[in-house]
This record gives structure tokens, sequence and C-alpha cells, in this order.
């Protein structure tokens, strides 16, 4: 008998990721995937580790399975399931697209429901711009990419956001006061009443880079600490500049206060005072050494991870033999795309997560009536944080010293 020929595979089509998921947000289908404000510009996403979860909690009914079976990755009753590597698509797929922003990644503390917050950007680029980076073929057969190399690739798509410096400054014993500052010039450390001109680039750098002033010192209580603070401040008019230069940090130090400091690129190992040469060059910080490190450690080659944050001391020796803290001025740099890198890649894409041996007994039924309290809980306290919610009465079981809060939050539902 003469065999039915095989079905022939559907040909390629795009898929364009944006209006998909806003869609699949819309259609409330998929448990936790849903508006967290009422102008629909930011989504709340469930993120379960696919590790500590069954495919029964994980791989039933997820958004994660629906974009692999959209984009042909997974045919049911045909592929294996593999949660993992649907929740990995997606991800990939989110960090690449720049119509969705993430804007809160956590909590941290391995809770019962982890999640994320995205916001879906309404000024992205145009479709002809956008369309590498958004559009996905279709197709079946396609190999899942190494790690080391969706490590590479990644640093590109992530180049935006090498311009986000958090930048916090620290009197002594005083509270820090920190900012973000997202400039892809970077910016001027400085304490001047004097603003920067075009016609005064020689003195005070190029006029594209963020301005910021450092914080008065007004508040500090001591009389003899706030005067050598002020002694410090008065000579700080120049500024220190930390230029941003394709994936590298770079400070320049045009002031006449001298300036000390420690970090990724530090020579030595941190031991000895590192000054900053005035007016002179001096590489802080490169993304790419960073990613480079962090694979070697994801790979167990390295036993920490690579460093990313910048110290600064101001008119005082650093590093020397007295803590950070006791030191009149110091300002910490932290490139955020390094931070993110490193809290991404050392959860799911660990190549050491199976060294880990947790010893946790299997949950009874007391244990999971607790686990959806701290389910709600913790939906609600995000809710409390992004905009008000009303008054609802305390949850049944929960006693009034316990605290309440709703079983469906504003928004939410």
């Amino acid at each position: 008998m003469n065999q039915p020929a095989p079905a022939a595979l559907p040909p390629p089509r795009r898929v364009r990721l944006k209006p998909w998921l806003v869609a699949q947000v819309n259609s409330c289908r998929y448990p936790g995937l849903q508006w967290v404000n009422g102008e629909k510009k930011c989504f709340y996403i469930p993120w379960r580790h696919a590790t500590r979860h069954g495919p029964s909690q994980d791989g039933d009914n997820t958004i994660f399975k629906a974009w692999a079976k959209e984009t042909g990755k997974y045919t049911e009753g045909v592929d294996e399931a593999d949660p993992a590597k649907w929740k990995a698509n997606l991800r990939c797929a989110l960090n690449k697209s720049r119509d969705f922003r993430l804007i809160y990644d956590g909590p941290r503390d391995m809770p019962p429901q982890p999640y994320k917050i995205y916001e879906v950007c309404s000024n992205g680029p145009t479709p002809a711009e956008s369309q590498p980076s958004e559009d996905y073929t279709l197709g079946t057969g396609e190999e899942e990419e190494e790690e080391e190399e969706a490590l590479q690739r990644m640093l590109p798509s992530l180049s935006l956001t090498v311009t986000d410096l958090e930048i916090k400054f620290q009197y002594r014993g005083r509270p820090p006061r920190a900012l973000t500052i997202s400039n892809p010039h970077g910016c001027r450390l400085f304490y001047s009443q004097l603003e920067a001109t075009q016609e005064q680039v020689e003195l005070f750098g190029p006029v594209s880079l963020e301005q910021v002033r450092f914080p008065s010192p007004e508040d500090i209580p001591s009389d003899k600490q706030r005067f050598y603070t002020n002694q410090l401040l008065d000579v700080l008019d120049r500024g220190l500049i930390l230029q941003l230069q394709g994936q590298d940090l770079y400070a320049i130090r045009l002031c006449q206060c001298k300036v000390f400091w420690s970090g990724p690129c530090a020579s030595g190992h941190g031991s000895h005072p590192n000054p900053i040469q005035r007016e002179v060059k001096t590489k802080l910080f490169s993304l790419e050494h960073f990613l480079n490190e962090l694979i070697l450690f994801q790979k167990g080659q390295t036993n920490t991870p690579p460093p990313f944050e910048i110290f600064f001391c101001f008119g005082e020796e650093w590093p020397d033999c007295k803590p950070r803290e006791k030191k009149l001025i110091t300002v910490q740099v932290v490139p955020v795309a390094a931070r993110l890198l490193l809290e991404m890649f050392s959860g799911e894409l660990s190549w050491s997560a199976d060294s880990i041996r947790l010893q946790i007994s299997n949950p009874d039924l007391k244990d999971r009536m607790v686990e959806q309290f701290k389910e709600l809980h913790h939906i609600w306290q995000s809710q409390q944080q992004l905009q008000p919610v009303a008054q609802a009465p305390p949850v049944a079981g929960l006693s009034a010293g316990q605290g309440s809060w709703p079983m469906h939050p504003v928004g939410m539902q």
C-alpha cells in the first residue's frame, strides 16, 4: 500500500509581539495576566520559576505556552512540554522589543507567586525600525540556542540601558541621596552656582552632559564636619565627568578637589589609594568585560560574580584603612545594565543552579492555605505601591492583629 504523503509544513508568517500580547492581556484568558491600571499601560504577569514548580502549576495554561504555540516553537501532542524554554523565549522577546519596558521585577525573596510588571510603550519606533526586534518567523525544527551564545547576543539588545546610571551621594553619617540619570552622553557631578554653557566647554565640559549637583551640606549637624565638607565642595565647581562611550564608562576629573576611586577596572587589588588624574580619561567600567566575567561565573569557572559598583571619594585618599562610611563625601555609581544582567542570569539561566540542594518538606493542607494568604498579600502590597486601594473587610481566617487586605485588589480584577 502506498503510504500517505506527510503533511506539508505551513508557510512561515510574521507575528508582532505587541498587538498579540496586548490582546492576550485583554482576553483575561490566563490566570494572573491582567492590567495593573485603568489606563491599560502596565500589566502584571506571573513569573514562576519553572524548576520550582511542576507542569501542572506552570505549564498548563500560561502566556509562555501560548507564545510558544503562536511562534511555532511548540506543537501540542508533537513536542515535549518545556516550560523553562517557553519562559526564556517570551523573556527574550520582551527584552528585544522596544514596545515594552520592565518596570518591576520581583520580589526577590522566593515568594509563592513571583511576578513582573511591564509597561506598554506608546512612543516606540516606526514599524520599519522595530520589525527586526519584535517580529518573529513561525516555523518548526529550530534549534535551541546555547546559553553562552544567548548571553553574548543579549548584549546588543541591552545596550539601550547602558545609559542608565544610579548615583548615590553620601555625606558622612547622613542619609544617602540617590537618583538615576538616563543620558547617552553621561553626566557631570559638580557643586557650583555657575551654569555650563557652550562657550565654556573647556571649563565645564560638554553641555550635552546631564548636570548633577551635589546635595547641600546645610543639614549636617556637626559644625566641624559641615565646615570641612564645604571646603571640599567649594573646589568642585568644574566637577567630575562620567562619560559614556559605547558600552564603556569613563571618568574625567576637571575639579580642583582630588578624587579617589575603586571599581571593576581599578588597578591593583584595592589596597592602596587610587587617584583619578586631572583631565585624564580613566576607564571605570566595561559592559563587554563584565558580560564575559559573568559567563565564567555562571559556568562555575570563577567563585564570585563580577563587580559592577564604582565608588568615588572626594578630597580624601581611598581605598585606605579608614571605612568608607567615615569619609566626608563619597559617591556610588551603578551601571543599571550590569545589575540587571547579574540578576537575570543568576536566576533561570544559571549553569550552577542544580548544585544547590534545598531541603524543604512537601506542603500539607495548612501550608497551602498559608501560601494562598501570602500570595494574596503580595498582590495587595503591589497595588498599595502603585495606586490607592479601597478599604475592604479582612480575609476570613485572619485575626485583626494579622492585618487585612482585599481579596480582589482594585485594578487587578
